[in-house]
C-alpha cells in the first residue's frame, strides 16, 4: 500500500513539474515579436503616406546615382557646402543641418503610389527623379502620367505603379545631414531641392 501511495505521488510531482514548464516551451516554439511600439508606429504612418510623422524612409544610402544622371555644373549649392533644410519629408528633418554630397540636373516629381508590399496608398511623395522612373524616355513627363518606380527610397516602391503629381526641371541635391530628433546620421539622403534648402 505503501508503495502504491509513493509511486503514486512522484507520479503526481512529474505531471504537476511538466505542466509549469509548459509556458517556456511556448515561448520558445512562439517567439514574442521583438517590433517595437515606435516601429510599429513607424510603420502605420509609413502606410498612410505621412511620411514627415513616420520617418520611414531610407535614412541613408549608397552615394550611387542612376545611370545617365548629369552633375549639376553650377549648383546653387556645391558639394560640401553646408545648408540649413527648410522641409519636413521626414521626422527631423526640418531645421536640420546637413552637407551636400551631391548635385544634379534633372527633371523632379512628386508622385502618389500604392506599395507593391500593400497598404494605404502614398500621396505627393517628395522626391523622385526622372532617372528613377522606368522607360522614362529623354523628355520630362507631365503631371497625370502613369508610372513604374525605380526607386528604392520606401519599402514598396521600388516596382510600383505611380501617378505623378508634379514636374520641375531642377538641381536636386545628396545629403548628410544629423537629424534635429537625435539618432544616427543620416548619409546621402536622396533628394532634396535647392528650394528646400538655404545657406547656413
Amino acid at each position: 500500500m505503501k508503495k502504491a501511495l509513493i509511486s503514486a505521488g512522484i507520479g503526481t510531482l512529474l505531471i504537476l513539474n511538466g505542466c509549469s514548464n509548459t509556458p517556456n516551451s511556448a515561448a520558445t516554439d512562439h517567439p514574442v515579436s521583438t517590433t517595437s511600439s515606435s516601429e510599429t508606429a513607424d510603420h502605420d504612418s509609413m502606410s498612410m503616406g505621412n511620411e514627415a510623422s513616420g520617418g520611414a524612409m531610407h535614412h541613408s544610402s549608397s552615394a550611387e546615382v542612376p545611370a545617365g544622371l548629369q552633375t549639376a555644373q553650377h549648383p546653387q549649392f556645391p558639394v560640401g557646402t553646408t545648408v540649413i533644410m527648410n522641409m519636413d519629408h521626414m521626422k527631423g528633418m526640418k531645421g536640420a543641418e546637413a552637407t551636400i554630397t551631391g548635385a544634379y540636373d534633372t527633371t523632379v516629381y512628386s508622385v502618389s503610389y500604392t506599395p507593391v508590399t500593400g497598404g494605404e496608398p502614398v500621396k505627393d511623395h517628395k522626391w523622385v527623379i526622372h532617372e528613377e522612373i522606368q522607360n522614362a524616355g529623354q523628355s520630362p513627363l507631365k503631371p497625370g502620367s502613369k508610372i513604374i518606380l525605380n526607386a528604392d527610397h520606401m519599402p514598396g516602391m521600388q516596382g510600383a505603379q505611380a501617378t505623378i503629381d508634379s514636374a520641375q526641371q531642377t538641381t536636386v541635391y545628396m545629403v548628410d545631414y544629423m537629424p534635429t530628433t537625435g539618432g544616427e546620421p543620416v548619409k546621402n539622403h536622396k533628394w532634396v531641392t535647392g528650394d528646400e534648402l538655404s545657406a547656413k
